[in-house]
Protein backbone atom coordinates (compact mmCIF):
# COMPACT_ATOMS: atom_id res chain seq x y z
CA UNK A 1 0.00 0.00 0.00
CA UNK A 2 2.85 2.38 0.81
CA UNK A 3 4.40 1.77 -2.61
CA UNK A 4 1.17 2.69 -4.39
CA UNK A 5 0.85 5.89 -2.35
CA UNK A 6 4.46 6.73 -3.18
CA UNK A 7 3.81 6.22 -6.91
CA UNK A 8 0.74 8.49 -6.77
CA UNK A 9 2.62 11.15 -4.80
CA UNK A 10 5.41 11.11 -7.39
CA UNK A 11 2.84 11.43 -10.18
CA UNK A 12 1.28 14.45 -8.48
CA UNK A 13 4.77 15.91 -8.00
CA UNK A 14 5.52 15.43 -11.70
CA UNK A 15 2.36 17.32 -12.69
CA UNK A 16 2.96 20.08 -10.13
CA UNK A 17 6.61 20.52 -11.09
CA UNK A 18 5.68 20.53 -14.78
CA UNK A 19 3.49 23.54 -14.06
CA UNK A 20 6.32 25.26 -12.21
CA UNK A 21 9.32 24.47 -14.45
CA UNK A 22 8.96 25.20 -18.17
CA UNK A 23 11.59 22.57 -19.04
CA UNK A 24 9.52 19.68 -17.66
CA UNK A 25 6.68 18.50 -19.87
CA UNK A 26 4.05 15.92 -18.88
CA UNK A 27 1.20 15.33 -21.34
CA UNK A 28 -1.40 14.06 -18.88
CA UNK A 29 -1.87 12.74 -15.37
CA UNK A 30 -1.96 9.20 -16.77
CA UNK A 31 1.46 9.80 -18.34
CA UNK A 32 2.67 11.09 -14.97
CA UNK A 33 1.46 7.89 -13.29
CA UNK A 34 3.20 5.77 -15.95
CA UNK A 35 6.39 7.84 -15.56
CA UNK A 36 6.19 7.36 -11.81
CA UNK A 37 5.83 3.60 -12.27
CA UNK A 38 8.81 3.55 -14.66
CA UNK A 39 10.84 5.59 -12.18
CA UNK A 40 9.99 3.21 -9.34
CA UNK A 41 11.04 0.20 -11.45
CA UNK A 42 14.31 1.95 -12.37
CA UNK A 43 14.87 2.77 -8.70
CA UNK A 44 14.34 -0.89 -7.90
CA UNK A 45 16.62 -2.31 -10.61
CA UNK A 46 19.11 0.28 -11.88
CA UNK A 47 19.64 2.58 -8.88
CA UNK A 48 21.30 -0.04 -6.63
CA UNK A 49 23.82 -0.83 -9.38
CA UNK A 50 24.59 2.87 -9.84
CA UNK A 51 24.96 3.35 -6.09
CA UNK A 52 27.45 0.47 -5.85
CA UNK A 53 29.44 1.65 -8.87
CA UNK A 54 29.67 5.21 -7.56
CA UNK A 55 30.20 4.35 -3.90
CA UNK A 56 33.64 6.02 -3.60
CA UNK A 57 32.48 9.37 -5.01
CA UNK A 58 29.28 9.14 -2.97
CA UNK A 59 31.30 8.71 0.20
CA UNK A 60 33.67 11.56 -0.71
CA UNK A 61 30.71 13.87 -1.40
CA UNK A 62 29.04 12.82 1.88
CA UNK A 63 26.07 11.35 0.02
CA UNK A 64 25.26 14.35 -2.16
CA UNK A 65 26.15 12.34 -5.27
CA UNK A 66 22.95 10.36 -4.65
CA UNK A 67 21.07 13.38 -6.02
CA UNK A 68 23.04 12.97 -9.26
CA UNK A 69 22.06 9.30 -9.36
CA UNK A 70 18.41 10.31 -8.86
CA UNK A 71 18.75 12.82 -11.71
CA UNK A 72 20.20 10.09 -13.94
CA UNK A 73 17.24 7.81 -13.19
CA UNK A 74 14.89 10.69 -14.02
CA UNK A 75 16.64 11.15 -17.37
CA UNK A 76 16.38 7.40 -17.98
CA UNK A 77 12.65 7.68 -17.29
CA UNK A 78 12.54 10.54 -19.80
CA UNK A 79 14.24 8.33 -22.41
CA UNK A 80 11.85 5.44 -21.82
CA UNK A 81 8.69 7.58 -21.82
CA UNK A 82 9.47 9.43 -25.04
CA UNK A 83 7.35 12.46 -25.86
CA UNK A 84 4.87 11.90 -23.00
CA UNK A 85 7.40 12.89 -20.32
CA UNK A 86 10.26 15.23 -21.15
CA UNK A 87 13.04 16.84 -19.09
CA UNK A 88 15.08 19.32 -21.11
CA UNK A 89 18.43 19.30 -19.27
CA UNK A 90 20.50 17.52 -16.67
CA UNK A 91 20.46 20.61 -14.44
CA UNK A 92 16.69 20.61 -14.39
CA UNK A 93 16.67 16.87 -13.68
CA UNK A 94 19.00 17.51 -10.75
CA UNK A 95 16.73 20.24 -9.34
CA UNK A 96 13.67 18.01 -9.76
CA UNK A 97 15.50 15.10 -8.10
CA UNK A 98 16.37 17.27 -5.10
CA UNK A 99 12.80 18.59 -4.76
CA UNK A 100 11.28 15.12 -5.12
CA UNK A 101 13.69 13.67 -2.56
CA UNK A 102 12.89 16.36 -0.03
CA UNK A 103 9.14 16.08 -0.53
CA UNK A 104 9.28 12.28 -0.28
CA UNK A 105 11.32 12.47 2.94
CA UNK A 106 8.83 14.87 4.53
CA UNK A 107 5.84 12.79 3.43
CA UNK A 108 7.39 9.54 4.61
CA UNK A 109 8.08 11.07 8.01
CA UNK A 110 4.54 12.39 8.37
CA UNK A 111 2.02 10.47 6.26
CA UNK A 112 3.52 7.12 5.31
CA UNK A 113 5.18 6.67 8.71
CA UNK A 114 5.29 3.01 9.78
CA UNK A 115 4.08 2.29 13.28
Amino acid sequence: MGWLISVLINAVLFVALAGYFPGLHVNSFLDAIIASLVLSILNLIVRPVLVILTLPITMISLGFFLFVINAITLLMTDSIMGYAFDIESFGLALVIAIIMSLVNIVLQMTIIRKK
